[in-house]
């Protein structure tokens, strides 16, 4: 999700609620603790030098449970953070702390909740650095007549 898309749902929603990939909502005492920009520079396996710039949400409970953010505050603050950071339309990425680390997570809105979404790594360079590319699984049932391979059909 980018920063325009949450700032647009920010405007029907009535309460903001973040729910993990496992169902889990975040409590609703959550502080927004952090919005910035993160920039990375780097170089990939197979030497390709990259640029990544994501705008980050960091996302904290403490024990003031009487606390809830309202839909127009963030939006407000991410006002605020887009004047004095000069934050692009970037890709949201969300900070929570999970049981023994920060982990972080794409953004999704579904059913008027905000989705916290898993992130993977993966290799930039698979056809540089020596990954073997997966083989298509197939239903050998479903080649040919009768489950046989006809000669020159190449699934043999």
């Amino acid at each position: 999700m980018k920063l325009s898309e949450i700032k647009n749902h920010l405007e029907s929603l009535t309460d903001v609620v973040f729910k993990l990939p496992n169902g889990e909502v975040v409590p609703s005492h959550f502080h927004v603790s952090e919005v910035g920009s993160i920039k990375k520079h780097f170089i990939d396996c197979g030497g390709t030098i990259r640029n990544e710039d994501v705008i980050n949400f960091q996302l904290w409970t403490s024990v003031d449970y009487d606390h809830r953010l309202a839909p127009q505050k963030l939006k407000s603050i991410i006002e605020l953070s887009e004047k004095h950071l000069d934050l692009s339309d970037g890709e949201i990425e969300v900070e929570y702390q999970g049981e023994t680390s920060i982990q972080k997570y794409g953004l999704e809105l579904i059913d008027g909740e905000f989705q916290l979404t898993s992130k993977f790594t993966a290799c930039l360079a698979e056809d540089k650095c020596g990954v073997p590319q997966k083989k298509p699984k197939v239903r050998l049932s479903a080649i040919g007549q009768n489950g046989a391979c006809s000669p020159n059909s190449g699934c043999c």
